[in-house]
């Protein structure tokens, strides 16, 4: 383990050199955390991006957040739209409130500014599926100006889409499953089928796509379609959920998505291009996320790790105590549909690698388990918002980052 010094983002960044060995030559970096809405985890995070686009040369942000949304997050990392709309834009393009605490809109301003400079600046991307499964429309909406110039015939397949996927539109998936549930069984399935088709139709016709509207904006809309048919299964998901009637690990298309997303990007940006991308520890992480003795989904970085080997870096992030966000589903409560508890944490559990660095003395530091540990024993779980989420640590990450204690953000507003 490596005691780390820091947790202000503009200190000097040495303490963080040990993660130049965990990272090697990786094109894919993964910084998670254990529940969204902590403030040191947004501070770290940023210190690690830091660390990663001046002392590594990543070239990439990938974050959280919506494919589709994303682009216009990009443009105003790029200085192409004004500076004071960037909290109106993070609302917009970083679903569930995730840029609501003010130290994500903090680096997000960092890469602003260092875009502004530097001759590699970094980019911004989306790679989640739209709203998080909230929505589809801001993954089908782009679509209809795109369409218009190159197949207006397929307006009558996407106007129809467009007007079931409105009835069931929400800022989260917690608003939306709900209102999924409540949609006639004919009507879901129609919205499959209609996204089928037009997929069918994009795939059919890319020639004459291509032809009329070039190659680059034939891909964006080609995922942005993507994007909406992984959500409208999510959706589904979840929904089964909800009603019970869920198949086991039917929630893994957005996980799917979001590893296929990051490919895209990386075939697209060219072969020195190097993203750091930031999600949840339970969609960073490299081995299935059981939960209650189930198979819940198989995560992003499941996939992403089968895809790339050892271009792919998972580094997740946790505490040993103080307080952190409980996210309660309520369909009624505030603008996502879910409560924020401000939660005590509770002692490190044996066998957690919390306990582990408890154990050894160290409050805050990096423990790096090094190429594939190949089963070793070691920690069998970490924490995951309020709870434990059980997995061997050392196969699910390359790196776990500990702070003593988190803190939920002050400035959330709901």
């Amino acid at each position: 383990m490596h005691a780390l010094s820091h947790l202000d983002p503009t200190a000097p960044l040495d303490d963080l050199e040990p993660l130049r060995d965990v990272i090697g030559s990786a094109r894919v970096v993964a910084i998670g955390e254990n529940a969204h809405f902590i403030t040191e985890f947004a501070r770290l995070r940023h210190r690690v991006l830091r660390f990663l686009v001046e002392r590594c040369g990543f070239t990439v942000l990938a974050y959280e957040s919506g494919f589709s949304e994303g682009f216009a997050l990009d443009r105003w990392v790029r200085g192409e739209l004004p500076e004071d709309e960037l909290p109106e834009l993070a609302e917009q393009c970083i679903p569930s409130g995730l840029a609501r605490p003010r130290e994500v809109r903090e680096m997000l301003g960092w890469v602003r500014a260092q875009a502004a400079t530097a001759t590699s600046p970094v980019r911004f991307a989306g790679v989640d599926v739209p709203s998080a499964g909230g929505s589809l429309l801001p993954s089908l909406q782009p679509l209809g100006d795109y369409l218009a110039g190159v197949d207006p015939a397929a307006g009558q397949l996407l106007a129809p889409a467009l007007e079931i996927a409105a009835g069931t539109a929400g800022t989260t998936q917690a608003q939306a499953a709900p209102r999924y549930l409540q949609l006639d069984p004919a009507r879901q399935d129609a919205l499959t089928a209609l996204l089928s088709r037009l997929a069918d139709r994009f795939d059919a016709l890319a020639p004459t796509y291509v032809d009329g509207g070039g190659r680059a904006e034939y891909d964006v809309a080609r995922w942005r379609l993507e994007g909406a048919r992984a959500a409208d299964h999510q959706l589904r998901a979840i929904a089964g959920a909800y009603a019970g009637t869920a198949l086991p690990a039917a929630a893994t298309s957005r996980e799917r998505y979001m590893a296929a997303t990051v490919r895209w990007w990386l075939d697209r940006l060219g072969p020195g291009a190097r993203i750091a991308l930031m999600a949840h520890n339970a969609h960073i992480q490299r081995t299935p996320v059981v939960y209650g003795g189930e198979v819940q989904v198989l995560p992003m970085g499941l996939h992403l790790d089968l895809a790339l080997g050892g271009d792919y870096v998972a580094v997740g992030l946790t505490s040993g105590g103080g307080r952190t966000a409980g996210l309660h589903p309520d369909a009624g409560a505030g603008p996502y549909g879910f409560r924020v508890e401000d939660a005590a944490l509770e002692p490190p559990r044996p066998g957690s690698v919390e306990a582990a660095f408890r154990d050894a003395g160290v409050g805050f530091g990096l423990a790096a388990f090094g190429a594939r540990s190949g089963g070793a024993a070691g920690p069998d779980r970490i924490r995951m918002d309020t709870d434990y989420l059980a997995t061997p640590v050392s196969e699910a990450f390359d790196a776990v980052v500990h702070v003593p204690e988190s803190t939920v953000a002050s400035d959330l507003g709901f």
